[in-house]
């Protein structure tokens, strides 16, 4: 079966004319998401060095570098919009493939609509597409991906991106199906022990992917062929979805009910920057501290009991002067952070925040328990329980079976604006107003570029 080409021949006969009123509403949240992942990681030390970089490197360009008030060429700009859209842990997610669509397909497009003086109907369609490519291309293999050691959002996130870009460029389907080619070809290698090892330059994989699925776009509109079958591959078993798993795919996800209901009605949005494996023990400590006024001084020790992922892949220590990677995917250091702040967002990432030996010394009093009831409900739930008992003996307990940003407990477009408008810090309020309410009209948009210029 022809995998590769059915799924992109469906991305580019999709047009905005095309999309429900739902699908619409949701790509626009997905985006004003971003802008707030944006602007949340623009408070993050290695993030300002990242800029820094890419600045000596580029010289000025047509496509802004989003928070930072100068401009670059589009690939070295759409790398650095990719690295502020991860790089805070707060990006949306799809649950059935472990990707993060939008750190990817985002960036791409509104690099390259702002380059070429695109509106927002165009930005809209790209991104469902995009999202669409990433979304099943990171189902078919997951979660054997994973295990087998790659990082679905730098990989998957360029097939994404390639859509995206293609259709914002126009391309005939020949052309697309050769960028999706491409894109298997210049897709990062994402390795996720860069992850497991706390190495910060694991927040570079979207910007990356929106890169090489710009490069994949451009290589396949002036002539470049790339396999037509990437992800099913031929008789020489060499497609993506063979040689970056340790099992069989699932290659039926790839088409599966295609047009029927688009995969970005599935995207998650989180309320706090770490990895989702640790938000229903964040949520669940953040609603004992706000229900019972309890601090750090107060608590004898806390017990996190949870499905068997979440044991492996947060379930460990953070040291004084960790890295900010390390805290958002250690459930200790989440819960620890989540009582003694009674939130979770940029500031709790922080070198300072970090370097605060009482909040680290607390992180040895939370452990973190693999619960055979709750591992039966995964992964329809990703349901985590916290017990804490106080220093009088009172145990306080709260579970969460589905925590917040779940399409069957959404985050709606005032949350994310309210998202927008807490990871902003002392951002300029009018232009803040201006962005989100551009972004929540982008349909009426006709040069997007009228609202990059002022994130």
């Amino acid at each position: 079966m022809e995998y590769s080409k059915i799924l992109s021949d469906f991305c580019h006969d999709l047009t905005y004319d095309k999309l429900p009123a739902d699908v619409v509403e949701k790509a626009k949240i997905c985006i004003l998401d971003y802008v707030a992942n944006v602007y949340g990681s623009l408070q993050l030390d290695a993030v300002s060095r990242i800029a820094s970089a890419v600045k000596s490197l580029a010289g000025p360009g047509p496509v802004t570098c989003l928070g930072f008030g100068f401009s670059a060429p589009i690939l070295e700009a759409v790398f650095l919009n990719g690295v502020t859209a991860e790089a805070i842990e707060a990006q949306d997610g799809l649950r059935f493939g472990g990707n993060h669509p939008g750190t990817a397909v985002i960036p791409a497009a509104l690099g390259l609509a702002e380059k070429n003086g695109k509106g927002g109907k165009d930005i809209i369609a790209a991104v469902v597409a995009g999202y669409e490519a990433a979304d099943r291309a990171a189902a078919s293999v997951h979660p054997r991906h994973t295990l087998s050691g790659f990082l679905p959002t730098g990989t998957t996130g360029t097939f994404g991106a390639a859509i995206a870009a293609a259709k914002l460029m126009g391309l005939e389907k020949t052309a697309t199906l050769s960028a999706l080619g491409c894109a298997g070809y210049v897709l990062p290698l994402s390795m996720a022990e860069q992850l497991m090892g706390g190495f910060t330059v694991k927040v570079v994989q979207g910007g990356k992917a929106a890169q090489g699925g710009i490069l994949a776009a451009v290589l396949a509109a002036s002539g470049v062929t790339g396999m037509p079958n990437v992800f099913e591959g031929s008789k020489l078993n060499g497609g993506f979805c063979k040689i970056t798993t340790d099992q069989p795919a699932a290659l039926e996800r790839i088409t599966d009910a295609l047009g029927e209901r688009l995969s970005i009605l599935d995207i998650y949005f989180k309320p706090y920057t770490a990895c989702r494996h640790t938000h229903g023990s964040a949520q669940a400590a953040i609603g004992l501290v706000t229900e019972n006024k309890f601090g750090p001084k107060d608590v004898q020790k806390v017990e996190v009991f949870t499905y068997g992922i979440a044991v492996i892949a947060v379930g460990k220590e953070v040291k004084l002067n960790d890295s900010f990677v390390n805290a958002q995917f250690s459930i200790p250091y989440v819960v620890s952070a989540a009582v003694a702040d009674g939130m979770l967002g940029p500031a709790q990432l922080t070198e300072k925040r970090l370097s605060d030996p009482e909040l680290i010394e607390f992180t040895k009093k939370v452990t973190v328990n693999y619960d055979d009831e709750l591992n039966k409900l995964y992964p329809d739930k990703t349901a985590s329980r916290v017990e804490i008992t106080l220093k009088g003996g009172e145990v306080l307990t709260k579970q969460v079976d589905i925590p917040a940003g779940d399409p069957r407990d959404p985050l709606t477009a005032e949350d994310v604006a309210k998202k927008v408008r807490a990871f902003a810090a002392n951002r300029d309020e009018k232009k803040l107003n201006a962005v989100i309410d551009g972004i929540l009209n982008l349909e009426t948009v006709t040069d997007i570029g009228e609202i990059t210029k002022i994130i």
